[in-house]
C-alpha cells in the first residue's frame, strides 16, 4: 500500500470505504433532521373551547349524569366558581353560557340549565348537569341516565 487509501495507518481501502459511506448516510439523516426543523412549526393542535356545536344540530341523545360535592367551589372552564345549587351544565362542545333543555328519558322531568364547564370526561356520557338540576331531574340516586338535550335560542 504505496500512497493509496490509508496509507500508512494501517487500514484497508474497503474499511475505509464502509466507513466513508456509513459516516456519509449519518451526515446526511442529521442534515435532513436539521432541515425539517428549520421549516414552518407542526401545527399545534388545536384546543376547541365553547366554538362547535353538537354534531346532530340542536338535539343530542345520551347519557347524562351529575357532579356535586366535591366539585362546590372549585373553578369550572368558564372561570366561575362551580356552585352546585346553580341550575348549570358541562357539555364538551357547546359554547359557555349556552342555554339548554335537559330532559331525563325516564320519567319525562326536565329542566334548562347554563353551559359553564367542560365535561363529561366519561366515553358515552353527553352531558354533566349540576346537583341541583338533578335534584329536579330525579336523577340523584341512579346518577346516569338517558337524556335529551335540546340547544335553546
Amino acid at each position: 500500500m504505496e500512497g493509496g487509501a490509508g496509507a500508512g495507518t494501517g487500514i484497508r481501502a474497503g474499511t475505509l470505504r464502509r466507513a466513508t459511506a456509513a459516516a456519509s448516510a449519518v451526515i446526511a439523516t442529521v442534515a435532513a433532521v436539521a432541515i425539517a426543523a428549520c421549516g414552518p412549526p407542526a401545527k399545534a393542535r388545536e384546543k376547541r373551547v365553547g366554538t362547535a356545536q353538537p354534531a346532530s344540530g340542536k338535539v343530542q341523545y345520551g347519557l347524562g349524569s351529575w357532579y356535586g360535592g366535591r366539585h362546590h367551589g372549585g373553578p369550572t372552564a368558564s372561570g366561575e366558581r362551580y356552585n352546585r345549587h346553580a341550575m348549570t351544565a358541562a357539555h364538551r362542545t357547546l359554547q359557555m353560557n349556552t342555554r339548554v333543555r335537559v330532559t331525563n328519558q325516564r320519567n319525562g322531568r326536565s329542566v334548562i340549565v347554563r353551559i359553564n364547564d367542560r365535561g363529561p370526561y366519561v366515553k358515552g356520557r353527553i352531558i354533566d348537569v349540576s346537583e341541583a338540576a338533578a335534584a329536579q331531574l330525579w336523577m340523584k340516586e341512579a346518577g346516569i341516565v338517558p337524556v335529551k338535550v335540546e340547544r335553546l335560542p
